[in-house]
């Protein structure tokens, strides 16, 4: 089991132990770590990547309780310092909060988010209706969205029967897997692009400045 570092600590360096190393079929090496740092790809955040040592990380993904670091070298056994590629970890790390806050917006006016694409240039949430579902209109969901990043809510995190929850102020924790920014002031400029309904469901794309 790899522990993930990253649920609680925005540090970009530390320490680990390389617990394995082995070859994969498509060539270079999956990696085990005691401990990791980064945020393999998941939940809809794609996945950190930096270095092992001197070694590139190439990707990273979840294997059962398992984080796999792929790299192109073997990396041998025993200690090896990890550094998270700190540029990228950002970008996703807004991506993701601006998504929650959508997903929040969106609850709040009688929609259940059910699936969400942090993914850069490709953000957006879908929403099934709740039991009193609203008209959304785009302005006055980017009208709210600017109110929010305006207001610099603090991010706060919770352990809530062992499920890692996050949220940001006074607004409702959601549990998930990723990385997200310190504070809303972060998350810069979020752009409403779209909102529309497919099959039922309410569908918000988002873009980032």
């Amino acid at each position: 089991m790899t522990e993930r570092l990253y649920y609680y600590s925005d540090e970009l360096q530390g320490e680990a132990q390389v617990l394995a190393c082995t070859p994969v079929e498509d060539g270079g090496y999956a990696v085990e770590l005691s401990a990791t740092l980064f945020h393999p790809q998941g939940g809809g955040q794609q996945a950190d990547t930096g270095a092992l040592g001197a070694i590139p990380v190439l990707r990273v993904a979840q294997q059962g309780d398992k984080v796999l670091h792929f790299t192109a070298e073997p990396v041998s056994a025993g200690p090896v310092n990890q550094q998270v590629d700190g540029e990228r970890r950002r970008l996703h790390a807004r991506w993701h909060s601006a998504g929650h806050l959508i997903g929040w917006v969106g609850e709040n006016h009688g929609w259940q988010p059910v699936k969400a694409h942090h993914w850069p240039g490709e953000g957006r949430i879908t929403f099934a209706p709740g039991a009193d579902p609203q008209t959304l209109e785009q302005g006055a969901l980017q009208a709210e969205l600017q109110r929010l990043i305006a207001a610099n809510l603090p991010r706060r995190q919770l352990d809530v029967d062992g499920v890692r929850q996050v949220g940001f102020g006074d607004l409702p924790v959601y549990g998930c897997g990723g990385t997200h920014v310190a504070s809303l002031s972060e998350l810069g400029a979020v752009t409403i692009t779209a909102v529309k309904m497919k099959k039922g469901q309410l569908i918000v794309q988002y873009e980032m400045g």
